[in-house]
């Protein structure tokens, strides 16, 4: 578990000085033998204390002290679930861990620890974080949910699994009626309803099958659908993909055909379910899913072998002629636009449109910046102004966080300043591009320098 508390201190930790704390700073809050500074906010009448080994599941916030205002790093809320933990054995006196063994079940409360101590011992870092030293501390902002045991964690688990077990042949059932389902399953019970037969050839074994998915559970929930960013996904047939159910029915298409597929559990995802990267169920064990298969094309392995370099031959050329036309693309733009001042040694044209009469931007500050990204045709690939709510996008100047145009570009403005850059593609993105920027795309950001700070 000592991997999840890195997990929490890598969320975002940019740490500043911080002042020399004493006890006389931490009214209300009381002492323990080995240093922990404690306060508990609401105490349960839970006997049982959380015991080493045990899941802690909790609403857990951090922070620290910087300039004397608390500054958050991580806030279990906004993540959408609560923050789960196994309780390691305490590794030192005051570490956090023996500040988690203080908690009942209900329990709400505060614990000091020291920083330098939780970053070196407990969270492994080789070094301290710049301006963390021997006195700086730590809040802990917890309030336990749940403590349980492993044991009791994997009987619930089968208890569920169990009850949904029961369950499974109901939906299926409900599912058959609701959409007058009348055809009958195959041997291995799986549910192949075909829309479209297809007229094209029938799938072979190592043909590279492009298709559109939608996976679903019984109940209608959309899993992932190819349709939702329109990008159909092509697959090796004979490979395993994704069930055994999947498996089968494809192996029943053609070029064409279109059928929706129910597949058990038992052809599907079993007695475990499907589970995200957080352990939250997408589908939860002994349930059906529901496939939405739609084959747009089959290519042998060497048609598609020639095809990608017939694909990536056609975007060498292009990049290539991209590449040679982007001087005069930009000078045409210029003139266009009546731009009369000169592009700096890099190439960047700066056109100040309001002079900012704050400090200036230099290497090491942190900067926010509202812009609205567009290629010369005047496409609007990316704006910070278009979102909700509109927020000015955070980066540190010259750190290499964004694109070189950017770290070049903004350090020529003031707090408060709007300017017009247009930025070759070589400090953009060059030849490769990104998303709906082409390769050796020039670039034209509007920018307005909101505010410069030290951190």
């Amino acid at each position: 578990m000592k991997m999840k508390i890195r997990t929490i201190i890598t969320l975002g930790v940019v740490i500043g000085a911080f002042m020399i704390t004493s006890c006389s700073k931490y009214p209300g809050f009381k002492k323990s033998e080995s240093g922990i500074f404690y306060k508990f906010h609401v105490e349960s009448k839970d006997t049982l204390k959380a015991k080493e080994g045990s899941i802690l599941t909790m609403s857990l916030q951090y922070r620290m002290k910087v300039n004397g205002k608390d500054s958050v790093f991580f806030n279990s809320a906004t993540t959408g679930k609560p923050f789960e933990i196994t309780l390691a054995k305490s590794e030192f006196k005051g570490d956090i861990y023996e500040a988690f063994g203080m908690l009942h079940k209900g329990d709400s409360a505060t614990f000091i620890v020291n920083a330098g101590d939780f970053f070196t011992k407990t969270a492994k870092y080789p070094q301290l974080p710049p301006g963390v030293d021997s006195t700086s501390v730590m809040y802990f902002d917890v309030m336990l949910m749940n403590s349980e045991t492993m044991e009791a964690r994997q009987k619930a688990e089968e208890m569920k699994a169990e009850k949904f077990k029961g369950e499974e042949p109901a939906k299926l059932q409900a599912y058959m009626a609701k959409n007058k389902v009348a055809t009958a399953p195959t041997a291995s019970g799986i549910y192949i309803i075909v829309q479209n037969p297809g007229s094209g050839r029938a799938i072979q074994k190592t043909e590279m099958v492009t298709m559109n998915l939608t996976v679903s559970s019984i109940e209608g929930n959309k899993i992932f659908s190819t349709l939702d960013n329109n990008k159909p996904i092509t697959f090796e047939y004979g490979q395993p993909f994704d069930t055994k159910g999947f498996d089968e029915a494809i192996g029943t298409m053609k070029k064409g055909s279109k059928a929706t597929v129910v597949v058990p559990s038992a052809m599907g995802f079993g007695d475990r379910g499907k589970k995200d990267q957080a352990g939250k169920d997408i589908i939860t064990p002994y349930s059906p899913v529901v496939y939405e298969i739609e084959v747009l094309d089959l290519k042998t392995k060497a048609e598609a072998e020639k095809g990608k370099k017939d694909e990536e031959a056609k975007a060498k050329k292009a990049a290539d002629e991209a590449m040679s036309k982007e001087p005069s693309l930009i000078s045409q733009y210029v003139k266009d636009n009546k731009i009369s001042v000169k592009p700096d040694a890099d190439g960047i044209y700066y056109i100040e449109k309001v002079k900012g009469t704050g400090p200036k931007a230099t290497a090491g500050k942190k900067v926010k910046v509202h812009y609205t990204g567009k290629l010369l045709n005047g496409k609007v690939f990316d704006s910070s102004l278009t979102r909700k709510p509109s927020t000015p996008y955070e980066f540190t100047l010259g750190k290499q966080e964004v694109i070189p145009g950017w770290d070049k570009g903004i350090a020529m403005m003031s707090a408060g300043g709007k300017a017009t850059l247009i930025i070759p593609s070589k400090l953009g993105y060059g030849s490769s591009g990104a998303g709906d920027i082409p390769a050796y795309a020039p670039l034209v950001f509007d920018v307005e320098l909101v505010s410069i700070s030290d951190k």
